[in-house]
């Protein structure tokens, strides 16, 4: 449903009027947020097929008269349910109240004042205020506008901005024209500024339409591909067990219910029920870390790639340097001081209504008399109240200049404002002491003066004007046969944490390359003062001439790429992304959006324009290297929390579900009753809910981790096998030196299958020696008190109804002694096997 026009008024909306707009129209949200009710989540938790299973063989076993047995295995899934949910859930909140901090808004006027409100909560009829950089945050027309230039290639395809106007006042006009008075969720302001009504809001929007009708599901990230390949692995095996026990047991005529019952409680033992549980809280709980770090997580899952990045690209500005910048220098063309070019430049900084950028804030904080007046000059000018501005040229990543005409007396001219090589080649003379000359008798000189300053350090722009004729609308046709007026150099030094990050950046296994639209020579005294290695630097002008191959070579012998454009910088990164880098992007301008969607990571600054915090993945909260690594080590670190639940349950855990399945072969009865297995399972994966809270070690996070599925089948292929030697071990000293009984035997192996699989993680959670890596305090006490349990529970009550019967000390004694054997041996496996981990 669109919004009449009568129902519009420029006056904005009263918070009440906009509340009973917001429950009859709805958030706006092009496509609805799937957001799961807790009861739904909890439903389809108990939906799992193997939750099914067991639920439906507990009714069986109750029809049958197994009270027991059936409410334990109730028990049993039951809490397992809750206990994921109930995790899953808590830190899943924890995530969405962080992204709660960079949630987008947009500026509307309501009762009577303009304030930035959450961009869902915008309703038909709401008088919004646009500027360079937005995000347009529904569809709208056009009340009053200024340049306004508008990116809608999301929408149309249109490879350049369109220009937008608000109406004359004409009517009847047809529709196509009509779009030039309208904007569009989904677009985005490229320069000028603009009032609008909103019309139409999420769903009834043109592009909730396209997203309604086109709605498919993001690509699989690598995390999401690493969880998959590794399910298909644990799949693959636990059916390959199960149908084993299955044919052995009808071969040897076992009772059907039991031996099914078996299999699959079996199957439940193989596979990683907790794997989402943990892996959200491990994420959720780094999310968290991180914002303590002042590092916003937008996508939770893109917290794996963001530990994997080997390779980060960025600008210099606000990387290596604080964006800060500082007017030094008004130089005329051959480098001597001139109050003219600062007249002229100030012109054009005031009255610009593009993009916000700090040069010219710079050219206009310096010079300002009154802070509060942007209309003042400290020193002795002509009173610029005289000029009236009369239209404006906005800039753009192709010509890199920004032009102003203003009206003077009966004279306009036109101030041409920009990159130095992009002014000079509109220019045909120069000015020296109000006299002017060709600019080709001199133009080697002028270039040596701005290329001297450049090599200093200076980030200059060049200034020239042009007194053009009376008309209605300039464009860049016009800017030509210009007056070279000079130079204006900017200081911006290099941050004082920049080297030492720099290093601690290259000490973790990250390359940093600089890709900037800057000039080489800033670029390199800049990258020389941090000591970044900028050798060879490669040109934007060079970039058009090499292939697509030949680039890929050349990213990777070098770190610093100068004057390049927006898709320049899109072929260096799918370059890297080719040579199999996993390549993180930071930036903060409307020209940093492809790259941030090309990068495998997004990374923007809270300070950044609406378009590239959309695109990214994480928010910095400060600009900065060094907050970046500090979110790349916790990247890290969750990811190495993850990896040892993986671990531990593809070694020790199958190789007690393989003992299992020999152990049906050779045995006159089952090695532990299916409600015995299920406990054993429920009681391991409880013990491994505080693994989030685990340190990960030094080696781990000096370097990127990418998903190593040859790892975990290692661990599985040796790891498992020297499990399932001990506990043949341990049958065997049940039968042969303890004559045990099948009650005795379940009970036995119950307590010594849970110690050495649960007590193995001090061994697994480090690459080095486990007695100088010490486990968090709740993951000690969760696996010792979970061992302690188990070891207890045969001597109560609720052992007996379960099955089991007390042990005798020595065989306890046995238990400590094998226990402790089998970690030893594993630490020496786990060595050879993550010797790689300790380089």
């Amino acid at each position: 449903m669109k919004l009449g026009a009568s129902e519009s008024s420029s006056t904005g909306l009263s918070k009440a009027e906009a509340k009973r707009r917001l429950e009859q129209f709805g958030p706006n949200e092009p496509s609805t947020a799937k957001r799961t009710a807790p009861l739904v989540q909890l439903l389809i938790l108990l939906a799992n097929p193997l939750a099914i299973i067991l639920l439906v063989a507990s009714a069986i076993s109750f029809a049958l008269g197994e009270v027991i047995n059936a409410s334990i295995i109730i028990t049993m899934v039951l809490l397992s349910v809750a206990l994921n949910f109930i995790q899953t859930y808590r830190s899943q909140k924890a995530v969405d109240s962080i992204r709660k901090e960079v949630a987008p808004t947009a500026n509307v006027l309501r009762d009577g004042r303009w304030s930035e409100i959450p961009r869902r909560e915008i309703v038909p009829g709401d008088a919004v205020k646009l500027a360079a950089g937005d995000l347009v945050p529904a569809d709208a027309e056009l009340l009053e506008t200024r340049d306004l230039h508008v990116q809608q290639a999301a929408l149309t395809g249109e490879s350049l901005p369109v220009e937008k106007s608000a109406p004359s006042g004409q009517s009847n006009k047809p529709d196509a024209e009509s779009d030039l008075h309208k904007v569009f969720l989904g677009t985005s302001v490229v320069s000028g500024t603009a009032t609008a009504i909103v019309t139409a809001t999420g769903k009834n929007t043109v592009f909730g339409d396209i997203a309604t009708r086109l709605a498919k599901r993001a690509p699989e990230t690598e995390f999401e591909r690493g969880t998959r390949r590794f399910g298909l692995l644990i799949m693959k095996t636990t059916i390959l067990l199960v149908l084993f026990v299955l044919v052995i047991s009808v071969f040897f005529h076992r009772p059907r219910l039991e031996s099914l019952l078996f299999a699959v409680a079996l199957a439940v033992g193989l596979t990683p029920e907790f794997l989402p549980m943990i892996t959200t809280i491990t994420l959720g709980r780094g999310a968290v870390h991180m914002a303590r770090k002042n590092v916003i997580v937008k996508h939770l899952d893109a917290m794996q790639n963001f530990g994997s990045i080997d390779v980060l690209c960025s600008d210099k500005t606000g990387t290596l340097t604080s964006g800060e910048m500082s007017l030094e220098q008004h130089l005329d063309p051959f480098g001597a001081s001139s109050e003219r070019v600062f007249v002229l430049a100030y012109l054009n900084s005031l009255h610009e209504t593009g993009i916000a950028n700090p040069l010219d804030e710079a050219i206009k904080e310096r010079h300002r008399s009154d802070p509060l007046d942007t209309a003042v000059l400290k020193h002795d000018h002509p009173d610029i109240h005289e000029y009236e501005k009369v239209d404006e040229i906005p800039f753009d990543f192709e010509r890199r200049r920004v032009s102003i005409v203003v009206r003077h007396n009966d004279e306009r001219l036109l101030i041409t404002k920009g990159a130095p090589e992009s002014v000079l080649s509109v220019c045909t003379s120069y000015e020296v002491n109000n006299q002017q000359y060709p600019l080709n008798d001199s133009q080697a000189r002028v270039e040596n003066t701005y290329r001297d300053l450049c090599a200093k350090g200076y980030r200059s722009l060049a200034v020239a004007y042009a007194k053009v004729p009376a008309q209605n609308v300039y464009t860049a046709a016009d800017e030509t046969g210009m007056v070279l007026a000079g130079f204006l150099t900017f200081s911006d030094p290099p941050l004082a944490t920049a080297k030492s990050t720099l290093d601690a950046l290259r000490r973790d296994g990250i390359q940093v390359k600089i890709l900037t639209g800057d000039n080489e020579l800033v670029t390199q005294h800049v990258c020389s003062q941090v000591e970044l290695d900028s050798g060879r630097v490669v040109l934007g002008t060079e970039l058009d001439k090499i292939s697509d191959p030949a680039l890929a070579h050349i990213v990777e012998q070098t770190s610093v790429f100068a004057r390049v454009s927006p898709a320049q910088k899109n072929r260096i990164i799918l370059a890297l992304k080719n040579r199999s880098h996993v390549v993180g992007y930071l930036g903060d301008g409307i020209n940093d959006a492809p790259s941030l969607h090309a990068a495998d990571v997004g990374i923007s600054v809270s300070s950044a324009v609406d378009v590239a915090k959309d695109a990214a993945d994480f928010i910095l909260l400060e600009p900065g290297l060094d907050v970046l690594h500090a979110g790349i080590i916790e990247g890290r670190k969750s990811f190495g929390n993850v990896m040892k639940y993986l671990l531990m349950g593809t070694s020790s855990n199958f190789g007690n579900m393989f003992s299992m399945a020999a152990a049906v072969v050779f045995l006159p009865f089952l090695p532990m009753l299916p409600t015995q297995i299920l406990l054993n399972n429920f009681l391991y994966d409880l013990a491994q809910v505080t693994i989030p809270t685990d340190e990960v070690d030094e080696t781990f996070i000096r370097k990127p981790q990418r998903w190593n599925i040859k790892l975990i089948r290692d661990f599985m292929i040796y790891i498992g096998p020297l499990s399932s030697i001990y506990d043949f071990l341990t049958f065997f000293v049940l039968l042969k030196v303890f004559l045990a009984s099948e009650q005795f035997f379940h009970t036995g192996w119950f307590v010594e299958s849970l110690a050495t699989q649960t007590l193995v993680i001090f061994v697994i959670r480090t690459a080095r020696n486990p007695l100088r890596s010490r486990p968090s305090l709740a993951l000690t006490f969760t696996t010792i008190a979970i061992v302690l349990f188990a070891t207890v529970l045969p001597y109560t009550r609720l052992g007996a109804l379960i099955g089991f019967t007390p042990l005798p000390l020595t065989f306890l004694l046995f238990i400590a002694f094998a226990t402790a054997t089998y970690l030893l041996l594993v630490e020496a496996v786990k060595r050879r096997l993550m010797r790689r981990l300790l380089v």
